[in-house]
């Protein structure tokens, strides 16, 4: 029997899984065999939903939205300054000097 390939499987299916598992109506291996995956896997799955069921249901707070809009203005103020002074900089150099 060879090889099955790599499977990648999306976060719905993965979700649908774990939440099976957690119910608890049925046993690992008969999860297994219904859904063609390992009973490692589902165990895994269902510790990740547990792990960060609590992310879900936070209130007020920001999970991974990234830097905001004054940090990025920030950020593009001071590159705008970097990027001038060294247009300058180079302008300099690249002027041919008096002296040879």
């Amino acid at each position: 029997m060879g090889k099955r390939p790599r499977r990648n499987h999306g976060s719905a299916f993965k979700a649908k899984v774990a939440l099976e598992a957690i119910k608890g109506q049925q046993t690992l291996a008969e999860l297994a065999e219904r859904f063609q995956v390992h009973p490692n896997q589902i165990t895994e799955w269902k510790k990740q939903l547990l792990k960060r069921a609590e992310e879900l249901f936070a209130r007020g707070k920001d999970t991974e939205q990234g830097p905001s809009v004054k940090e990025l203005h920030a950020k593009i103020g001071q590159l705008t300054m970097e990027n001038d002074f060294l247009s300058t900089a180079l302008g300099r150099i690249a002027e041919p000097s008096a002296r040879k």
